[in-house]
């Protein structure tokens, strides 16, 4: 069985971060660690609290998996802390881990920063240039790109200048009022559109992350960026067609929707 590696935050409402990323790749085939960056206090209506772990308990938690159970793919969600970033930067580089795949969370859908200027800084400077793809929104690429993104062709410029400054595939996801649920995968010079169906489910808390695991879970399987790409969207659609209903707020997606088929 293949392994991925996911370094994030604890949800405690189950809906994002570390569970998310379990599920995702639980139910797309692999086996999933994790090396918890945060645990937080939340459910679908808001975060209440948020506690880092320090960094050399998330570096032991590194060393411990990377000596036993080496992952097939690494996937890294929002650390909001510049000396967990670099622990983070340093041992992905010591343990030469591979098919890292980064969701450079960072800002709000409100247009609100999550990170501090020095985590940011730390964030651009010692980990994205390690990612295989990064997975911004459009709110992100902008903070990333310099530029505001409105159109189909700034997503396409904005790719551009992400990927030719972190050497790595961009995969820029619609939405925000653009192109919905058309996501635009831009590597090597050239690119090509993902296009999805919009799907009228307001529940959509943790999407972004369980994109981005869906995408590591089939790079650790050996398929290529592209497919691992489709098979990612495929999965997302799924699980937001099956229309689950949990809390008072924005609600989880339905992860274990292909299991609950099978039962």
């Amino acid at each position: 069985m293949k392994t991925v590696l996911t370094i994030a935050g604890s949800d405690s409402s189950g809906g994002a971060g570390i569970q998310a990323d379990i599920k995702t790749m639980i139910c797309n085939g692999v086996y999933a660690m994790s090396a918890i960056t945060a645990l937080t206090a939340q459910n679908t209506v808001g975060v209440t609290a948020i506690m880092d772990v320090t960094p050399d308990f998330l570096g032991e938690q590194l060393d411990n998996v990377f000596t036993d159970i080496y992952p097939d793919a690494v996937k890294i969600g929002m650390v909001s802390n510049g000396a967990l970033i670099k622990v983070i930067a340093e041992k992905l580089k010591e343990y030469k881990a591979q098919r890292i795949v980064i969701d450079p969370v960072m800002v709000a859908t409100s247009g609100s920063k999550l990170i501090s200027d020095e985590a940011m800084d730390a964030l651009k400077d010692r980990l994205l240039p390690l990612a295989a793809v990064l997975t911004p929104n459009i709110p992100e690429a902008e903070v990333l790109s310099g530029m505001e993104v409105k159109t189909e062709e700034d997503m396409i410029l904005a790719a551009e200048k992400i990927s030719k400054t972190y050497l790595c595939a961009v995969l820029l996801k619609g939405g925000h009022q653009l192109n919905d649920a058309n996501d635009l995968l831009y590597r090597d010079g050239s690119y090509k559109w993902f296009f999805g169906k919009r799907i009228d489910n307001p529940n959509t808390h943790g999407t972004g992350c369980t994109l981005s695991s869906a995408i590591a879970s089939n790079l650790a399987k050996g398929y290529d960026l592209e497919g691992s790409v489709e098979r990612a969207k495929e999965y997302i659609s799924g699980a937001l067609s099956a229309m689950l209903d949990l809390g008072k707020g924005c609600g989880p997606l339905d992860h274990g929707f292909r299991i609950r088929s099978r039962i």
